[in-house]
């Protein structure tokens, strides 16, 4: 389905499906050195949003300070923060009022198009509007937006939110390219590869850029969620590693959740390399083809072809890429679909 037509390069030896070469592909390796973070911040992270629960509206890294910090609604939970060694602040609305404020979007605002987030830093939800978006539609959106006061914040993105899905160069189905995620394996041994839900439910079999058989799909989720998982049959290497781009690859020995502020790498067939950061969690989409929750959203460019690809940081796996708006040229809003519950789901694990 793509016009272009690149190199091709025998086996799979990268996580991420290696199509392009750097050369091929000017500016991919685009991504900014890593900023310092405080140790264990996720793991402080996820403790103290379990320990509070609705009570906060969420944590995040501050990038100027480079410290972890919580939003809290009364003194007491603050002083729980600071006990813990991050930084508090309070907040007008818990996680409780804009979670409900999603759910009304999720009755009144869901169009294709359009997306949302709950973004802790300014304490609201984040609804984004696609150029698609027009006419009635538009003014359905403005409206449902309008009842929730300040708790929601509208903002106008670039192009159309759409599945980065496209025909070429990559891991190859039938008339699509998609990238792989990572390489995963079950308790007995056996080798799989997870990648986005709407590939897997486009080809039920993929190969390599040189035509070499890969596997073929055990089980797809789109929409609603978006992953699926692809049961290597092939006579290929599947290390546990992200390619760069560079002709150097990231080892790849964990899973993680992703938090707010988190300085994150995407690796793709399409556009390669390109860093930014967590904007929010839990968000939701509306495509064309459907609704998909649960989501990491970032301002990481990617493209058409990219989807499935590799959201990491440092050795920890994130995500898989599964659509968004713009390309890598006047950037752009991206969603993953974060990894964990996708070895939850089929019982497999990286490393």
């Amino acid at each position: 389905m793509s016009s272009h037509h690149l190199p091709r390069r025998a086996g799979l030896t990268v996580l991420a499906a290696a199509a392009l070469t750097a050369a091929a592909v000017p500016g991919a390796h685009a991504a900014q050195p890593k900023p310092a973070a405080p140790a264990d911040t996720a793991k402080t992270a996820a403790k103290l949003a379990k320990q509070l629960g609705d009570r906060s509206a969420g944590a995040y890294l501050d990038r100027t300070t480079h410290k972890l910090v919580v939003t809290v609604t009364s003194d007491a939970d603050a002083r729980t923060v600071r006990a813990a060694g991050a930084e508090a602040r309070t907040v007008a609305h818990d996680r409780a009022a804009l979670r409900a404020a999603t759910a009304q979007l999720g009755r009144t605002a869901r169009v294709p198009g359009t997306a949302w987030y709950i973004d802790p830093r300014t304490d609201q939800v984040v609804l984004s509007v696609d150029g698609t978006v027009t006419g009635a539609k538009l003014a359905k959106v403005k409206a449902a937006a309008g009842k929730l006061g300040s708790t929601v914040r509208t903002r106008q993105v670039r192009g159309k939110f759409r599945p980065l899905i496209s025909g070429g160069d990559a891991i190859y189905g039938a008339n699509v390219r998609c990238s792989l995620g990572f390489n995963v394996h079950d308790s007995s041994g056996n080798a799989y590869f997870i990648t986005a839900g709407h590939c897997g439910n486009d080809s039920s079999y993929w190969t390599d850029e040189s035509g070499n058989e890969l596997g073929n799909v055990a089980d797809s989720q789109f929409p609603g969620t978006d992953y699926a998982i692809v049961q290597y049959t092939g006579n290929v290497d599947h290390p546990s590693d992200v390619d760069l781009y560079d002709g150097s690859t990231q080892p790849i020995t964990q899973a993680a959740d992703a938090y707010v502020g988190e300085y994150v790498q995407r690796s793709g067939s399409t556009s390669g390399l390109h860093g930014g950061t967590v904007n929010g969690l839990d968000a939701t989409v509306n495509y064309e083809e459907g609704s998909v929750s649960g989501l990491i959203d970032t301002d990481v460019c990617a493209e058409p072809g990219d989807s499935g690809g590799s959201l990491f940081d440092g050795t920890s796996a994130l995500g898989l890429t599964s659509g968004g708006s713009g390309d890598c040229s006047s950037g752009g809003e991206t969603f993953f679909q974060p990894v964990p519950p996708v070895l939850s789901a089929y019982g497999v694990d990286v490393g």
